[in-house]
This record gives structure tokens, sequence and C-alpha cells, in this order.
């Protein structure tokens, strides 16, 4: 089992960054794929980015092509997204999971963080 912690939400400015940070207790983090979701207020869960249990690997959702990049550092068992060129319709409640399979996809994770808020302005 593995507990996943969430950090590095908070208010910027649209065309400004953010980084955010999951970290993972428990064993074996490197035998998880990892993956970044986001729900805004009165819409569904969203799919953001996934990362491949090396970090060889990567799969993002179109809305954050270009913008967002997934990685991952095994040694301390933490996963990152960093966000750059925020919008305005990127603010939503941005949770990390994670699945004991090598199957990079954006379903059937097992393990959920809280979540981080992150907001942006216009």
């Amino acid at each position: 089992q593995v507990q996943l912690v969430e950090s590095g939400g908070g208010l910027v400015q649209a065309g400004g960054s953010l980084r955010l940070s999951c970290a993972a207790s428990g064993r074996a983090f490197s035998m998880y794929t990892m993956g970044w979701f986001r729900q805004a207020p009165g819409k569904e869960r969203e799919f953001v980015a996934a990362i491949s249990l090396s970090g060889g690997s990567t799969y993002s959702a179109d809305s954050v092509k270009g913008r967002f990049t997934i990685s991952r550092d095994n040694a301390k068992n933490t996963v990152y997204l960093q966000m750059n060129s925020l919008k305005p319709w990127d603010t939503a409640v941005y949770s990390c999971a994670a699945k004991r399979s090598a199957l990079l996809s954006t379903g059937q994770y097992d393990y959920w963080g809280q979540g981080t808020q992150v907001t942006v302005s216009s």
C-alpha cells in the first residue's frame, strides 16, 4: 500500500508557473505507475498526465501538452508536475494517484492523495 501527499499548490496569475510535488510513503515506489488528475468546481475529475515506472515514458492530456510536464524521482519517492503558461481554466484541485501496474493509461488507479488547490487568476 502507498500513501500520497501533494504539495505546491497556490494562487498564481495567468501565464505563471507552479510545480506540484507528490510524496509517496510505503515500499516499492518504482513499481507504481503515477498520474496526476484535476477536478474543477462542478466538473468531473479529469486526467492530466501519467508517467511510467522508470520515468522513461509519459502521457499527457491534450489540454496540457506543451505546458505541463510530469516527472518522477524514484530515489526520493516523489512525482512532480511542472505547470507553465497557466490559464484560468487550469484552476482545480490537483491530485496524484498510483497504481501497481506498468500500464501507462488514464484509468484504474488504486491510491489517491487528498489534493492541492491551484488557482489561476486572470
